[in-house]
């Protein structure tokens, strides 16, 4: 359920972001979320679809891109990719004093906005991934 209260502050900042730019609609939300948060893409989704009706970002489309994190062993100081389930034990030497970073946030990469109707920018707008 706490992607309801994330995809309201996503929504929140392209309809702020789109006001600056005196854009009359949002065609595309591109978000960066970490492998080892818990958000879920297709929740994210939904919940964007229900509370855009109605705004300027309605049918905008939301592009999703995974960040890994990254893991350091204190003991050896191998460094190496980590996805969940989160292992804690070095693949180089077997020690469990990890450090973990990044992989665990969710921002917004970008924001793309038209001056254009919806229909035009849908259009003129490829689309990605």
């Amino acid at each position: 359920m706490h992607e309801l209260a994330i995809t309201e502050n996503i929504l929140a900042l392209a309809l702020e972001a789109a006001q600056k730019a005196n854009a009359r609609h949002i065609t595309a939300i591109h978000l960066v979320i970490g492998d080892l948060s818990s958000f879920v893409d297709e929740s994210v989704q939904f919940y964007f679809d229900l509370l855009s009706q109605g705004t300027i970002a309605e049918g905008a489309v939301l592009h999703f891109r995974r960040e890994h994190a990254m893991a350091t062993c204190r003991a050896c100081g191998h460094r190496f990719q980590v996805n969940p389930p989160l292992v804690p034990i070095c693949p180089n030497c077997g020690d469990y004093h990890l450090e973990v970073k990044g992989g665990q946030g969710l921002t917004v990469d970008s924001i793309e906005v038209s001056d254009n109707d919806e229909t035009e920018s849908r259009e003129t707008n490829p689309q990605c991934e």
